[in-house]
């Protein structure tokens, strides 16, 4: 996949003001519509304008592409590192208060059909969010909805969201973090500069990757006296090193020595709450899955945690260790290979 460059195709400079590329944008719209223009490539460069100016007119938007793409270059390979986007807040939340999608993405004009004209480049940076619901709440008047007015009150405040980091530990306990949040804002000059703000959020027990958590009234201020919008945390897990995490369910690679296996062991398992015995059955070989029936993600029904054995030799590093070995050799009569080469 080849990097983007916005600032390229709307001809603007990375510290354009808002208005310049607003001014840009509108320029080469005009050049381009496939109404009026007699240009060969019209119909591929209007899409590509928009697409452009889909990101850069947008702060938070503009913010996250800036930083995941410093130092690329245009037409240059490309793949957005693994939850590149986690800690950026973006304006739009997408639910009411029953915590439903409501409809498409459809900030800047964009609607959820509109994706077709957007490139692989700008789906693998924004296109999850609107495939999971996120964009404005649609204005249809319901309490909860980004835009409702109610009686003698103001409008209500946009939603906002955000992908947040934490420890699988945290879903097994419940904990509270301080999290820090970084958006985009325009100063009194038309340039965009970075927002942090920190909160104090309760990560609640049993927790799943990819739920979201409310924050009620921390979203977009509301106006004429209407209430802020909320705050919705989409939870990701941090990369571990020994698990891996499958809805409530935990798998981990387990090592065991070749008597471990062979004769069978009850070994001491480390989980995220705390080491759990787990009886090996004898004549284990690798690969067997083993399973912790409850020990997985907390919850109403809890996950399940799977041991996948992995047999360990210990290495022949003195002469007591080979001899062992050639004693084994010796009266095990045994070909590994021979298994291999058997037709099921």
């Amino acid at each position: 996949m080849e990097f983007k460059d916005y600032y390229a195709v709307l001809g603007v400079e990375r510290d354009a003001t808002q208005e310049e590329i607003k001014r840009a944008y509108r320029r080469l719209a005009r050049k381009y519509h496939p109404d009026v223009s007699q240009e060969a490539d019209a119909d591929a460069r209007f899409k590509e304008l928009g697409e452009a100016y889909e990101v850069l007119k947008d702060p938070e938007k503009r913010l996250a592409y800036d930083q995941v793409g410093q130092g690329q270059r245009a037409g240059e390979d490309f793949r957005p590192p693994p939850d590149w986007d986690a800690g950026f807040e973006f304006r739009g939340g997408g639910y009411t208060q029953q915590g439903h999608s409501r409809g498409g993405y459809s900030a800047g004009g964009h609607s959820q059909e509109d994706s077709a004209a957007f490139s692989d480049f700008f789906e693998s940076l924004f296109g999850q969010r609107r495939a999971a619901g996120f964009g404005p709440a649609a204005s249809n008047g319901e309490p909860g909805s980004a835009g409702y007015r109610d009686r003698g009150a103001g409008l209500r405040g946009e939603d906002h969201h955000a992908k947040v980091s934490i420890a699988l530990e945290d879903a097994y306990r419940g904990a509270t973090r301080t999290l820090t949040l970084q958006s985009g804002e325009i100063d009194d000059q038309g340039r965009l500069r970075p927002r942090q703000r920190t909160l104090k959020v309760r990560i609640p027990k049993g927790v799943k990757q990819g739920q979201r958590i409310r924050l009620g009234g921390q979203g977009e201020a509301g106006m004429g006296g209407g209430p802020a919008g909320d705050l919705y945390l989409e939870i990701e897990f941090e990369s571990h090193r020994r698990y891996q995490v499958e809805g409530r369910d935990v798998t981990l690679i387990l090592p065991v020595a070749p008597w471990e296996a062979a004769l069978g062991a009850t070994i001491a398992v480390p989980l995220p709450e705390g080491s759990v015995e787990l009886k090996v059955p004898s004549d284990s070989r690798e690969g067997r899955r083993l399973r912790l029936k409850g020990r997985g993600i907390p919850g109403q029904p809890p996950g399940d945690c799977y041991v996948t054995l992995k047999i360990v030799l210990p290495p022949a590093t003195n002469e007591d260790v080979k001899a062992a070995y050639r004693q084994l050799e010796a009266v095990a009569n045994f070909d590994p290979r021979a298994a291999a080469e058997e037709k099921p």
